[in-house]
Parts: structure tokens; C-alpha cells; sequence
């Protein structure tokens, strides 16, 4: 008697409807489940994990312009699928400690992953996350019509699951759904009883290769809510992360920054904390068409007129025109002229809308956090 085959996991039908009426039909990965959210596309050739963790991408349908995706698995525990965090409890090989966006959108998914360090493929970390993937579309159409036509509201309906609606995607403050609910102090390794210099973060959804950076230069780290009020807080430094969505939305860490100007400590912004560091100074800010998101982006510094590729991800940019007289553009971006970071001519602030400590890079750039915390240590004499 012959053995009986089990019959291979039926592939379900997907489509990605657009707010303009637009579709595209593929097939279900992941999730077996339909979602909605802001379609947005990077341009990235790897790092789909850290990507998919990005707190920045929240509530977003990413889209990858690369085609293939899932070639070389995910990063986890071979036993329980679980990610390697550090002693610190930090993510080693992700940005945070879950998947943050709304679904994915590839050309292809790699079914057999092929990495030493592969832990389970895409598809299943999708799954065990409730997270809806789409495989087998255009992304080069999905891209170029995001592009004339700027982001959208879109939702991936997957055959036979429950209807959603493009509404209920939208994230009303999705700042405060990635931001600590409470304050947490991290030291490096080996520092207790050493005096560090000190720094609070607010994290708006800031990524862990932030945590992982500073934390490598010697520093202790108080990692503070996106709405901490800073005047009873006691620090050397101060360092905006990166979030997602809208920087107005962020009124409480606005009005917090325009007290820390007056302290005159020194203060650094990474990509939301650049555009909350303009506002607090009185600049504007408006949404991208489509933003900047993927690891191939060229910044121009103003002045040496020196070019470097960089890491991002943002969907809003810092009106030019705007800025005050005490504050002058840093770096421009390559393409399109927007700014890429400010800085003040009378005090020690400044911030970039790149990412420094890309991961998994480029990380051209990150000598700007040395040159940030050697102002710490300088201002607070260590």
C-alpha cells in the first residue's frame, strides 16, 4: 500500500487595492489575514528584517523594490523562533521586538531560506505575527504609480478572509503605539559605579541600532517616553530618535525641546527628531509625495560640499524657507534638494534626517554621533 502524500498548504489568491481604484493580484503569504495601511515602497537591496521592525514603518504596507525577498531567512532561535536579544534585552538583528508593519508587498518570497544564522523563513515569521504578505505582483507598476501619484491608503485583501476597509488603516497617533509607556536606564556592560555621561533619549519609536550605538560609546541612556516633560529631568545630553508619521502630531515633545534650548545643553535629532527639532525652533513641515525610504539616499553637507550615502526613512521633510535666521540647513538631499538636516548657530543643536547608525547601513555617517557625544562630554567635563 502506497503512503499517503499530505497535500501541499493550499495558496490563497491576494489582491492590493489602492485608494485611487488601482489593483494588483498575487498571492497570500504570511498572514492569513486582510489589512489596510499607507502603501509605501523602499528601495533597499537587504535588510527586510530590520525593516520589517522599523518602529518607523508602523502601521504601513511596505513595499520592496528588490525582488527577491527571503532568500536568506530570519534571524531567530532555532528551537522557539524567537529573536537573540543582549544582556540588555536589546534586539541583536532586529530594530525593535516586533514586526511593526501593517503587511508586505514583494515580487517574489523565497520559500528555502539559505543562511547559517536562519532561525525560520519569512513566510513563517509573518504568520506567527498575523502579519499579511503579498508575492507575484508588478512592484516595478506598484512603484512608478506611487511615485506620480503619491502614497496611498491601500489594503491587502486576501480570497476568503473578512473585509477590511481603507479607513481602518489609518493611524491616528502611531508615536505614541511604538513609544515607551515609562522610563528605563541602560548602562554599558561592565560600567557600575563609573560616572558616564548622561542621555536622554525620547523615543519616539527610536530604532535599536540607536540604543546599540550609544550604548558603545560609554554612556548611560535614560530612555524617556515621546511626552516626558524634560524640566525636572537631569541629563548632559540630549538625543531625539527617529517614529513614524506625522511630526505635528508630536505637541508635547515640541514644546518639551523649546524648554531644553534654553538649558543649552547639547542636543542631536535623528529623522522624526529632525523634524521636531525644526518645529521647536518655529520652522514648517510637509509631507513628502512619496519620502525618502531605502539605504541609497545621497546627502550633500553644505559647506565642504561632500556627498554621502545614507539610510532612511521618513515620509516628511523641514520647510527650507522656514527656518529661522539662527538656523541654517546642514545637509541637503542629492535627488530632490530637501533638507537633510539643520543646525543652529547659537548653541550646540543640530539633527539629520538621515539615519547615522543605519543598520544594517550604509553607516558613512556615523561619526556624527561622536562628534555628539564628544560635545557631552566636553559641556559636562568628562
Amino acid at each position: 500500500m502506497k503512503k499517503r502524500i499530505p497535500s501541499a498548504r493550499r495558496v490563497r489568491q491576494a489582491t492590493l487595492v489602492l485608494e485611487d481604484g488601482s489593483e494588483y493580484t498575487g498571492w497570500s503569504f504570511g498572514g492569513a489575514l486582510s489589512q489596510a495601511g499607507e502603501v509605501v515602497f523602499t528601495t533597499g537591496m537587504t535588510g527586510y528584517p530590520q525593516a520589517l521592525t522599523d518602529p518607523s514603518f508602523r502601521g504601513q504596507i511596505l513595499v520592496c523594490t528588490y525582488p527577491l525577498i527571503g532568500n536568506y531567512g530570519v534571524p531567530a532561535q532555532p528551537k522557539t523562533g524567537d529573536p537573540y536579544v543582549d544582556d540588555l534585552g536589546i534586539p541583536v538583528h532586529f530594530e525593535s521586538s516586533r514586526i511593526q508593519v501593517a503587511g508586505l508587498v514583494v515580487a517574489e518570497a523565497c520559500p528555502e531560506p539559505s543562511h547559517f544564522a536562519s532561525g525560520m523563513t519569512l513566510s513563517a515569521w509573518l504568520e506567527r505575527s498575523q502579519v499579511p504578505g503579498i508575492y507575484g505582483i508588478d512592484t516595478r507598476a506598484l512603484t512608478c504609480r506611487l511615485r506620480e501619484q503619491g502614497v496611498m491608503q491601500g489594503k491587502i485583501l486576501l480570497e476568503g478572509s473578512r473585509e477590511v476597509t481603507l479607513e481602518s488603516g489609518v493611524c491616528s497617533h502611531p508615536v505614541s503605539d511604538v513609544s515607551p509607556k515609562e522610563a528605563k536606564t541602560l548602562r554599558p556592560r561592565g560600567s557600575e559605579g563609573i560616572p558616564l555621561p548622561r542621555i536622554a533619549l525620547i523615543d519616539c519609536g527610536a530604532k535599536a541600532n540607536i540604543l546599540r550605538c550609544l550604548l558603545a560609546r560609554k554612556v548611560e541612556v535614560q530612555r524617556l517616553p515621546w511626552d516626558q516633560d524634560l524640566r525636572d529631568t537631569e541629563y548632559d545630553g540630549l538625543f531625539l530618535s527617529n517614529g513614524p508619521g506625522d511630526p505635528k502630531a508630536c505637541g508635547k515633545t515640541i514644546a518639551a525641546i523649546r524648554h531644553a534650548f534654553d538649558r543649552g545643553k547639547p542636543i542631536f535629532g535623528i529623522c522624526l527628531g529632525n523634524q521636531i527639532m525644526a518645529l521647536a525652533a518655529g520652522a514648517d513641515t510637509y509631507k513628502l509625495p512619496y519620502g525618502h525610504r531605502g539605504q541609497n539616499q545621497p546627502c550633500i553637507e553644505t559647506g565642504t560640499r561632500r556627498c554621502y550615502i545614507t539610510s532612511q526613512n521618513h515620509g516628511y521633510a523641514v520647510r527650507t524657507d522656514t527656518l529661522p535666521k539662527t538656523w541654517e540647513p546642514w545637509f541637503v538631499n542629492g535627488n530632490d534638494g530637501t533638507i537633510e538636516g539643520i543646525r543652529s548657530t547659537q548653541g550646540p543643536f543640530s539633527a539629520v534626517q538621515f539615519h547615522p547608525e543605519g543598520c544594517p547601513g550604509p553607516r558613512d555617517t556615523e561619526f556624527l554621533i561622536d562628534q555628539f557625544i564628544e560635545d557631552v562630554r566636553n559641556t559636562a567635563n568628562y
